[in-house]
């Protein structure tokens, strides 16, 4: 037999793309062809396939007169990175008569070494899925991503630790002789939802009181939060103790988070089974932070869809940076452009941003000075737009804390006791969207009409509102989003209606300065 067809896949955005692997020998001098629109690691998997095979115990395709072409399908798909290795090599020795099986139903994925060792790849769950729903029954891939894999139900996932172990489970020839060389189908994996308490617990933290109500709000209604005050005054912790807030996943969010983590290469083969934390170095790039390059990937609003996005300091961010944050904050997704095409990613996250009240950190603090020129403060407070202060929902100060209160012993509540609170108000929300069928479930992602559906406000709590409104000179984008914190304190205290004791809490989040 001188063709041989086999399938694999590679990361298509977010998606899996299935590829077909064609192998045809022919006589003549010696040549090796990779055709179907390869980037230079494909292309290059010639060397490594010849070198695997070669050491795998059989003839390497390089010591043989002939003429090998390799086409990868369809051709107008840009083929990237090592996703073929593991199955060119199979489809040349099927080609080449060395081992025979049907290839029918089967997916090879996985980039080999010169010593035939299967190496990881990213995107093994989303391209599992798209095999699956592409009614393919088999996979075979690198022992590492087995476990991913085999979060998609209805599939073999088979894991292997080089190209002689996927040759002795497949080749009909060898398998009546050494039945016991066959791998065995990974189980179903089990999401595993004990978490490890790593960012420490809002009890140890001392003082600020203001700012984790802020923070209970925010987990409870899915708010943006910005938190200001002095270097030193607890905001990073904060940030990070908030993560433990949100309520645990479910196994579809599971599947949904690991995929983008798979596909950015960030999971290390585990799964990604709670909220996200992501938090960026201010002297991050633009397309490290929105996504993007020729072929667009994800950046880091989507690797923290469903959980949080810290940024601190964060008028230091460079400002189209900060600007770019617009859609994701409104519309819960990132939509890049380029010559080869646009991606919409998803990027539903909470904003976490702390940050100086100017670039010394002193302004408004009593125990020290500021040191900053007047031009320096103008620029510090013109990073920060209009439209972004809009965006941000809930605004706190963090101050200095009292020194007899550093040295006593945490008096706060508990993490777990506020997230069951959290959990309540979420639960809330969703029953209410639920019952009037809106596909939404936390008040953060309420539109104008979902307000006037949900949010009744009586006479005396509406001309509440306005005054205030009209006092602060608040926008209508931070008016609407006013009535959203009320609501969510209000699902936080059980209570059905929106009364004006939530109103008056939610216009206090509102930034010091028109917004």
């Amino acid at each position: 037999m001188s063709f041989a067809k086999v399938y694999s896949a590679q990361v298509n955005l977010l998606r899996g793309a299935i590829v077909t692997i064609e192998v045809d020998l022919s006589k003549g001098l010696h040549s090796f062809s990779v055709v179907g629109l390869p980037d230079k690691a494909v292309d290059e998997s010639k060397d490594r396939v010849s070198g695997a095979i070669k050491n795998s115990g059989f003839k390497s395709p390089k010591a043989k007169n002939q003429k090998i072409i390799i086409s990868l399908s369809p051709a107008d798909l840009k083929k990237e990175g090592p996703f073929f290795d593991l199955a060119i090599a199979i489809a040349y020795l099927k080609a080449a008569g060395e081992i025979k099986f049907n290839s029918e139903k089967k997916i090879f994925l996985g980039e080999l070494g010169l010593d035939g060792t299967l190496r990881t790849i990213r995107g093994a769950l989303p391209l599992a899925e798209e095999a699956k729903r592409q009614g393919y029954e088999e996979i075979y891939l690198p022992k590492e991503n087995a476990v991913e894999a085999a979060l998609i139900e209805g599939i073999k996932i088979f894991g292997a630790g080089s190209l002689e172990e996927v040759i002795e489970h497949l080749d009909e020839t060898r398998n009546k002789l050494q039945k016991n060389k066959k791998i065995i189908a990974h189980p179903k994996t089990k999401i595993n939802y004990k978490r490890e308490a790593k960012g420490g617990d809002f009890a140890d933290i001392r003082g600020q009181e203001g700012a984790k109500r802020g923070l209970e709000i925010a987990a409870a209604g899915g708010h943006n939060i910005a938190m200001y005050g002095p270097p030193g005054t607890g905001k990073t912790m904060l940030a990070r103790v908030f993560s433990g807030l949100l309520p645990d996943l479910s196994t579809s969010e599971v599947l949904e988070i690991t995929g983008i983590h798979s596909v950015a290469g960030a999971t290390r083969g585990e799964l990604v089974c709670f909220p996200p934390f992501r938090a960026p170095h201010h002297t991050s790039s633009y397309v490290s932070i929105v996504g993007g390059g020729t072929y667009p990937k994800p950046g880091e609003v989507t690797l923290a869809h469903r959980g949080v996005l810290f940024l601190d300091e964060f008028p230091e961010f460079e400002k189209r940076v900060i600007e770019s944050l617009r859609q994701p904050l409104e519309d819960n997704i990132v939509s890049i452009s380029r010559a080869k095409g646009t991606a919409v990613f998803p990027s539903n996250f909470i904003l976490v941003a702390a940050m100086n009240p100017c670039p010394c950190g002193n302004t408004g603090n009593k125990q020290k000075a500021c040191i900053c020129k007047p031009s320096d403060l103008d620029r510090y407070k013109r990073k920060l737009s209009g439209p972004i202060i809009d965006r941000i929902d809930i605004w706190v100060s963090v101050a200095n804390v009292d020194y007899k209160k550093l040295g006593g012993e945490g008096t706060g509540e508990r993490s777990e006791r506020i997230k069951a609170r959290v959990i309540t108000a979420r639960e809330n929300q969703k029953n209410r969207f639920k019952k009037f069928g809106r596909e939404i479930t936390t008040n953060s992602e309420m539109n104008v009409k979902d307000l006037s559906n949900f949010v009744k406000l009586n006479k005396e709590v509406r001309d509440l509102l306005d005054d205030s409104a009209e006092r602060l000179a608040l926008s209508a984008r931070a008016y609407h989003r006013v009535i959203k914190i009320a609501r969510t304190i209000a699902d936080l205290e059980n209570s059905p209606e929106v009364e004006a004791n939530h109103i008056l809490e939610a216009i206090q989040y509102r930034p010091k300065v028109n917004s």
